[in-house]
This record gives C-alpha cells, structure tokens and sequence, in this order.
C-alpha cells in the first residue's frame, strides 16, 4: 500500500512539473492559466506542487487552458512529424513505454502521444474506483467515445440509461456529453481502451458544409 502511495505522489509531482514549465513556456502567471481553465488558482497551485492528483474533468480543463489536446498535456515530451507531412502522420506506442497519469477514479496511459491536434484522443484506462459513489459528479465533456474492456469487467453509468455491464470484449459507443463513468465490476483489475473523437472545429464544419452544397 505504501508503495502505491508513493507512486501516486511522485506521478502527481511529475505531472505538476510538467503544468508549470508548459504555463511558463505559455507565458501565464498561474491566475491567467486558471481563468483560461475555469480552475480556482489554488487548485493550479496545488497541482503544480504535486499536492492535488487532477481528475480527468480537471485535466480536461487544462487541456483546453492550455489550447492542447489532452495527450499533449500528458506527454512528457512531442515528436512531431515536419511540417508539410500532415497528410503522412504516424505515432507508435510501446507497451510500458509512455506517460502515466493518477486521477483518483482512474489511471490514464494516454497513446499516441507523439501527434498533436489529432482527431481522436486513444487511451488506455485502468479504472480505479469500485463504487458510483467515488466520482461525485458524472464527468461531461465534448466529443464521442468509443470503449472496449481489454481486461476484467466494467461498469458504465450514465445519466440516462440503466447501469450496464461489461465484460472483456464488449464495447460501446456514446456521447461525451451525456454524463458518464466507468468503475471496475471485477475482483481484478480492469483495463479499457477509450477512444475519444473531438467535435469538428467550427471553421472546419463550416468550410465543409460549403464544399457540400
């Protein structure tokens, strides 16, 4: 127990490493990045001191604070192809080998992290919590989700359909906007693969409504 503990600890004091070099990369004192993040300041303090482990509403609030797309504001570090090559992307992920994030009711090992402004987000996801109660609020954000259980079992709660369980193989799809979680239905552990695709820019649908009519 007490190793875990320290685990926790020494991924939160990294992760808060890495908020304030990107805020000081940024530019912005830790009142701006929490305005731009909709964040008390004291909860951008106590992340960058390793003292609050984010959850991923809050990460998700970052992100946005930031203008990255959630797995550049994991990753540790970009590899980025040149410019002019967006069209011939490519990112592998090693097993074991890539950014860890403690969020409480899960534990996130973001994929694909050396691509920015991708259109879907891949993660796996090793949830944590036993019980609905664990997550206070349901987490809602933008976007759609697919998840497949890779090990043990799962349950996903919603705000509008009863609890439905999961057992490796099975998947769903749904809209991040419908409030949602998922806690962990087996003796193991439980892994998932969550894939979340971004809404199209405004300026992206527009031009392609355009090219439509």
């Amino acid at each position: 127990m007490g190793s875990k503990m320290a685990e926790i600890a020494e991924i939160a004091v990294r992760f808060g490493e890495r908020v304030r070099a990107l805020r000081h990369q940024a530019g912005l004192s830790q009142a701006e990045l929490a305005q731009r993040s909709g964040l008390a300041p004291s909860s951008v303090s106590k992340i960058e001191t390793g003292q609050m482990s984010p959850t991923y509403d809050v990460l998700l609030r970052l992100a946005k604070g930031f203008d990255l797309d959630l797995t550049d504001l994991l990753a540790a570090e970009r590899r980025d192809v040149p410019a002019g090559a967006s069209l011939a992307r490519l990112a592998v992920s090693r097993a074991g080998d890539g950014p860890v994030q403690e969020a409480g009711v899960y534990t996130y090992f973001p994929l694909a992290t050396g691509l920015r402004r991708k259109l879907m987000d891949p993660t796996l996801v090793r949830l944590e919590a036993r019980g609905i109660h664990a997550f206070g609020d349901l987490i809602r954000h933008p976007g759609e989700e697919f998840v497949l259980v890779l090990e043990g079992a799962a349950e996903l709660h919603t705000e509008h359909y009863e609890v439905i369980r999961l057992e490796k193989g099975d998947s769903c799809y749904y809209d991040a906007t419908m409030g949602h979680a998922f806690v962990r239905a087996s003796d193991g552990p439980a892994i998932i693969l969550n894939i979340t695709a971004h809404p199209a820019p405004v300026e992206t649908a527009a031009r392609e409504g355009q090219d439509a009519g």
